[in-house]
């Protein structure tokens, strides 16, 4: 825990999905990086992360393998196992944070109400370093760069919306 930090048990437990397209890049290492950040801070009771895809392409596998091993290099285990977003999401998240353009079309036309799409943001609005990026590119289709570069626009982002939590909480 860091110096200084107290955490009240009587805390309001925020809860935060990561969305994308499959679930097995961008938004299963946004998780991963998240709960290290959250472990880090003391803040892992307070704060639930979990992520999902907006399509069933790869519902029970493992992270894409290339995923994986850049996420290795940097230390990180990526343990999640795909699934698709259930309507119940919905209801159990208090953010629902998204990875693209296509990502956040396709949650604002599937919420249940005007409501639910107060809990929608677009990972990228969290970002310092990379502020004038509008998407986390998907890395499926690219080469070894672009791993690399999707980790690094969420760790920065990860940084973001940890300030974020921080005001939340």
């Amino acid at each position: 825990m860091e110096p200084g930090l107290f955490v009240d048990n009587d805390m309001r437990k925020i809860s935060v999905l990561f969305i994308c397209l499959g679930n097995i890049c961008r938004s299963p290492m946004a998780e991963t990086i998240m709960r290290r950040y959250l472990v880090e801070a003391g803040l892992d009771g307070c704060v639930e992360v979990d992520s999902a895809g907006l399509e069933s392409y790869h519902n029970g596998d493992r992270a894409d393998s290339r995923m994986r091993a850049h996420a290795a290099r940097r230390g990180y285990e990526i343990t999640h196992i795909s699934r698709p977003m259930r309507g119940c999401d919905w209801e159990q998240f208090d953010m629902i944070i998204g990875m693209d353009t296509q990502n956040m079309r396709a949650l604002e036309q599937r919420a249940p109400s005007v409501a639910h799409t107060k809990k929608l943001s677009r990972m990228t609005n969290y970002c310092d370093r990379f502020m004038f990026e509008e998407a986390v590119p998907d890395p499926y289709y690219g080469g070894e760069e672009g791993f690399e570069y999707v980790i690094d626009i969420l760790e920065d982002a990860c940084t973001g919306l940890m300030a974020e939590l921080r005001r939340k909480l």
